[in-house]
């Protein structure tokens, strides 16, 4: 499914309009149709509802709310945050409707009207209906009084279309922002629902399916979001005849004498997600700490001194290997010494194998290594990409979308920007926004196991891509299994990397083709 800014979605509206010939009154119905199941699903034995709307089209949805809901006999006041010669068109045509079946709005020029939303506690259920996408600059006014006031007003809330006060572009804050418990978008996903403020404040959220023509909403955008019959259309169909060697072969240089476990998590990432072969390099204390927790794996001791550093004549050691692997795993757990940066500059100048750079391989990278020439997946966290572009993690989080576009235009490989709803983006391709995982993976190792699950993926021919969106979407199906199984909190990458044959084969039997129908997953459609 793609994922559509605010200026795609007003496109969107004209061409459905002068293109198609549906009236704009068409999807404003359909719209708070939309919205009115959601209310029917909180409150199905009816109750007070409040609808605080704007001036502009989603002031007009909210007022379509406001006539079915009081054709169910549900308790209604509508609010109007501006005067009524403010109103746009549309809103009008649904303010006289509205009028015509009973409703009477209060406009923020009537006295009744403050006294209403001091009184916003007494009610059971509130509809945002002030801004939608059209929200842009900071608040004032009757705009930003109203959306503090159904904040500190305790009463759950269902935002129409987007949370009034938040960026749809962007997700950021607009000064103050309605902190929704549903939100209903139209059409397509905005890229608001993922990152900045916005991830939070809009709750759970659906995409309504309001009357868009199809080819309207399959015209391709800049961004999509994941699904599980794409992910199982991507990664590679196990066959009965299959050998290990056809599996991938994944070579994991990771570890330290200090920071061994992230090599086990690297390697177990990567054979548990089907890897044939997987080969840690690295000291010999880590060699023995991965063999502790997995005999499978094939050690190559890399020369070290006796603090545990490696010694000059390891990237001749490694270099040996290149031609026998399918792809490399750099960085979990090398440290960032010295003897480390010269270690990955000599064996990068010469590495050609499709490689996932990672944690202490990216910090190198920050401090001016060099990439090596080969197909490349990097894997920062906003931290990493910070000190990878030079700006704040505030900058980076600010706009997830556009950084990713900064970090692929400057570094030239496919980026996984890691987080709530990772993003991966690619020269001249469409970002691909994750849809699975959860807050519960928010802990220490879990890019380690991601890293080699891409690791494995990039061995099984996929391009780096493509590898990246479906290792990032399987290593969070996993995650989502263990929030399900275990609790939504204390799981940990161990646990994400064992539920990962799990995930993959209930991401196999709940696509039982292998036809490109693009849908939201159940865990972005609540």
């Amino acid at each position: 499914m793609w994922i559509a800014t605010a200026e795609q979605c007003k496109k969107n509206d004209l061409d459905a309009s002068e293109v198609y010939g549906i009236p704009p009154i068409v999807l404003i119905e359909r719209a708070g149709l939309a919205v009115f199941e959601n209310i029917k699903q909180l409150l199905p034995t009816g109750g007070k509802i409040v609808i605080v709307a704007g001036k502009g089209n989603n002031g007009a949805d909210g007022l379509a709310v406001s006539r079915l809901a009081i054709e169910y006999n549900y308790h209604i006041d509508v609010l109007i945050t501006a005067l009524e010669d403010e109103l746009g068109s549309d809103c009008r045509t649904q303010l006289m409707l509205a009028r015509a079946q009973g409703v009477r709005p209060i406009f923020c020029d009537d006295a009744r009207y403050a006294r209403k939303m001091e009184c916003l506690g007494a009610f059971d259920l509130i509809i945002d209906a002030i801004l939608g996408i059209g929200g842009s600059g900071a608040l004032h006014g009757s705009v930003q009084c109203a959306i503090s006031k159904i904040n500190r007003s305790g009463v759950p809330v269902i935002s129409v279309d987007v949370p009034s006060g938040i960026c749809t572009d962007t997700g950021a804050d607009l000064g103050d922002s309605v902190w929704a418990l549903r939100t209903v978008t139209f059409g397509l996903p905005k890229p608001c629902l993922f990152q900045g403020i916005g991830l939070e404040h809009a709750g759970y959220w659906s995409v309504a399916d309001i009357g868009y023509p199809s080819p309207l909403l399959q015209n391709p955008t800049d961004a999509r979001v994941t699904s599980p019959q794409w992910v199982l259309d991507v990664i590679p169909e196990r066959l009965r005849i299959v050998h290990k060697r056809d599996c991938g072969h994944v070579l994991v240089v990771a570890g330290s004498k200090t920071m061994p476990g992230a090599a086990v998590l690297a390697c177990q990432g990567a054979l548990r997600s089907g890897a044939g072969v997987v080969t840690i390099a690295s000291c010999r204390t880590t060699l023995e700490t991965v063999w502790r927790h997995l005999p499978e794996v094939i050690g190559l001791e890399l020369p070290c001194d006796l603090e545990g550093n490696l010694a000059g004549n390891a990237a001749e050691v490694l270099l040996e290997t290149m031609d026998r692997v399918d792809s490399a795993v750099f960085g979990p757990g090398m440290g960032q010494s010295s003897q480390t940066h010269k270690f990955l500059e000599a064996v990068w100048e010469n590495w050609n194998t499709p490689s996932c750079i990672d944690a202490d391989a990216l910090n190198a990278v920050a401090n001016g290594l060099k990439l090596p020439d080969c197909e490349a997946v990097l894997t920062p966290h906003p931290g990493e990409m910070g000190r990878l572009l030079g700006c704040s993690v505030a900058e980076i989080q600010s706009d997830r979308f556009a950084t990713v576009r900064q970090a692929v235009d400057i570094l030239k490989r496919t980026v996984i920007l890691k987080g709530a709803h990772s993003i991966t983006g690619s020269d001249e391709m469409p970002l691909i926004v994750n849809s699975t995982g959860n807050s519960g993976m928010a802990t220490a190792g879990m890019g380690d196991v991601l890293s080699g699950i891409v690791g494995t993926f990039l061995a099984q021919d996929l391009t780096p891509y493509l590898a990246a969106a479906a290792g990032t979407y399987l290593h969070g199906l996993a995650g989502d299994e263990c929030a399900q199984n275990m609790g939504p909190v204390g799981f940990t990458a161990s646990d994400v990397a064992l539920k990962l044959p799990q995930s993959r084969a209930k991401l196999s039997g709940t696509c039982s083709t292998r036809s490109r129908v693009q849908s939201l997953p159940p865990s972005c459609s609540l």
